[in-house]
This record gives structure tokens, C-alpha cells and sequence, in this order.
């Protein structure tokens, strides 16, 4: 992609594309700084500032406890900013501290129990997952969940399933001791592993019978452009039979939100590992143009939809920001961790230095990301 396409893609699709990711980055920063508003609140901690955005105010009001809340010009993010904190990472500002009265002491993060404030830095990846289970949830309960079952319908020659043994008419009951209720969970599985033996359980003829495969890598076309990903060559049958609308009560919508969201943090945690190990190409990563993208994509599909995309991004989010990198929640949790074996915080300029290199790594993160998605 060159300069001019960017514009053109931005100038002629704007309304589609920034319009969807707008909304959807929205609730999901709402959300996950909302937890950390409510936990704060209640381990009686004042708040200073609640913005969605950086950079500039665009609007802005005070409430009664004297919180900012406040929508900022730079809509990639927000923040929660607590009594003595130095800036919008929630780095302590020492040198105020050190004025501060015992009634101010009182109501700042820094000089909170090591306790509260881990709990307050875990409150918004939390509330970042469950607003994943409550969509997931919600759209369960309200319009039940189409389920295709993973009945083979045909196997493409000398594909993986082939040399595999797999046949017309298969039913796969697992994935490597994984239980499938549908094609689509073969799908994901199997997209993760290629080149990797899988163990598949099927029912052949009312009989179970396993079969080893290892998927082959394809270079698939999606909404964020070509993915490389693990190819099982089956097709699944579409009939009466095999593709059915399931209702859920409220505590079987419940139970599937928190599956989903689970898988959804499985597959984010299989992806990361296949990084680091070199069995995932990094090419499967998305920054913010690849998301505005996507946004836009799902968007056609349906405001349902939208919803739905919303709530698989949150749970990625969340699960994201308790990887132990500084400036991530993981990271003010693990020096949290640190700071209660030792019975004391770090020294301050250990401190500094150990969220200075991780800003470093967010900030080359973003623009690798970045890249990719220009790419």
C-alpha cells in the first residue's frame, strides 16, 4: 500500500471504516478504564482524571468527587489518572508525595497497601474481559447460537485429512483432547497448529476412531489481508441435519460467554508462544489501521455483529494488558508482586528505567503493527 492508496482508502471510506472503530474502540476503553475507576473508588482512592482519548481536550466536565471526566482528540486509548499519579501510566510522582498532608496520603494510589493497588491495576483488564462474556452472553441468550456440527461432507485429495484417513460422512468429537461443538472450533484449532500433529476423535459408522493429522500452512485472503494459517482440507455439510439453532438459558448463555472468552484468550496465548517460538509469523499481527479495517468489514454485516467484534477485541485487550510488559498492566502488577516479597518497593531509578524500556517496546510494538497492516 503507497501514499496514495492510504488516502484514497481513508478519504473514500471514512464513515465505513473510522465510524465502526471509533465506536467499538470506545466502549472497549470505557470499559476497561471503568474498572479501574470502580475498584479505585472503592478502595477509597481518589480519582483525578477520566479520559477516553490523549492528547487535547475536546469535551469535559467535572463531577461531584471532583473527577475530569474527559473525550481527548487522539481517540487510541484512555486513562485513569489517581491522586499522585505523575502522568497517564499511573508513574508515581514522588516528589509531590513527599508534600502531601496525611489526609491527602490517605486518598492517593501511591501510598495504598500493596494489596489495593494490585487489585486496582487488575480491575481494568478484568472488566475488559468480562465485557466480552456479557456480549458473548447476551447475544447467546437473546438470539440463540447457530451451530454448524463438524460432519465431513467431502476431503480434498492429498490434503492433511487425506493422508490423514479422514472420510465422507466423519464426525469430529475432539481436537487433541479438546471437545468441538462445531466446524468453526475445528477451524480455529486447526488454524493455529500447522505443521503441527493434531489427534482427532471422530464417530465413523457409530464407532470412535482416532486420527492423527498435521495441518498444512496456506496463505489465506481476510478482511486485514493474507493470513498464513493451518489448512486441514475438509469441507463440513450444510444440511438440515448438521447446521441447527441452539436456545440458551440464562446460565447456559453465561457458561458460553465465559467459554468464549476463553477462547478467544487461548487462541491469543497460542498465537504469542507459536511468536516467540517461530512456528507464527508476525505477519498475523494487527495495529490500529488493520482493526479500523476490520471494524469496517464487520460493520456490514450487521450492528450485531459489530457488537460481536467488540466483545472478541475486549477479551484480546485484556489479556494483552496482563502480559508482564512495563507500562502494561502485567507490569505495574508484577512490580506490585515484587514490592510484597521484598516488603518494599524498588528503588526509584530502577523503577524509571524499567518503564522507559517498556514504552520502548510498546512504542517499536506499534510500529511494527503498524507496518504490517501498511504492508
Amino acid at each position: 500500500m503507497n501514499l496514495t492508496d492510504l488516502l484514497n482508502y481513508f478519504g473514500g471510506g471514512f464513515l465505513h471504516t473510522i465510524v465502526p472503530f471509533l465506536f467499538v474502540l470506545t466502549i472497549i476503553v470505557f470499559f476497561h478504564e471503568l474498572g479501574h475507576y470502580l475498584v479505585g473508588r472503592w478502595c477509597g482512592v481518589r480519582v483525578s482524571t477520566f479520559s477516553i482519548g490523549f492528547g487535547p481536550e475536546l469535551i469535559g466536565w467535572n463531577d461531584r468527587s471532583g473527577t475530569r471526566w474527559r473525550i481527548a482528540l487522539l481517540p487510541l486509548g484512555g486513562f485513569v489518572r489517581f491522586f499522585g499519579d505523575a502522568d497517564a501510566a499511573s508513574t508515581p510522582d514522588h516528589e509531590a508525595a513527599a508534600e502531601f498532608s496525611a489526609e491527602e496520603r490517605a486518598v492517593s494510589f501511591i501510598f495504598q497497601p500493596v494489596w489495593k493497588r494490585f487489585l486496582i491495576v487488575l480491575a481494568g483488564p478484568l472488566a475488559s474481559i468480562l465485557l466480552g462474556v456479557l456480549i458473548f452472553s447476551s447475544n447467546a441468550y437473546l438470539n440463540g447460537r447457530v451451530v454448524l456440527i463438524p460432519k465431513v461432507a467431502s476431503v480434498v485429495p492429498e490434503s492433511a485429512a487425506a493422508e490423514a484417513g479422514f472420510e465422507t460422512g466423519d464426525i469430529i468429537i475432539s481436537v487433541d483432547g479438546t471437545e468441538v461443538e462445531s466446524f468453526v472450533d475445528v477451524q480455529r484449532i486447526v488454524g493455529m497448529y500447522a505443521g503441527s500433529p493434531l489427534t482427532f476423535m471422530v464417530k465413523r459408522d457409530g464407532a470412535l476412531l482416532p486420527l492423527t493429522a498435521t495441518p498444512k500452512l496456506q496463505l489465506r485472503e481476510s478482511m486485514v489481508g493474507t493470513r498464513r494459517m493451518g489448512v486441514l482440507g475438509i469441507a463440513a455439510a450444510r444440511d438440515e441435519s448438521t447446521l441447527v439453532v441452539k436456545q440458551e438459558t440464562l446460565l447456559g448463555a453465561v457458561g458460553f460467554g465465559f467459554r468464549q472468552s476463553w477462547s478467544v484468550i487461548e487462541s491469543s496465548g497460542t498465537f504469542l508462544t507459536g511468536l516467540v517460538s517461530g512456528r507464527a509469523s508476525p505477519d498475523q499481527l494487527s495495529g490500529p489501521v488493520g482493526i479500523a479495517k476490520m471494524s469496517g468489514e464487520v460493520a456490514k454485516l450487521g450492528f450485531g455483529a459489530l457488537i460481536g467484534f467488540a466483545g472478541l477485541l475486549s477479551v484480546s485487550i485484556g489479556f494483552l494488558n496482563l502480559l508482564p510488559i512495563p507500562m502494561l498492566d502485567g507490569g505495574h502488577l508484577v512490580l506490585f508482586a515484587i514490592e510484597a516479597v521484598r516488603k518494599r518497593a524498588l528503588d526509584q531509578k530502577v523503577t524509571e528505567i524499567i518503564f522507559r524500556v517498556g514504552l520502548a517496546l510498546i512504542l517499536c510494538l506499534t510500529l511494527f503493527s503498524l507496518y504490517i497492516d501498511l504492508r
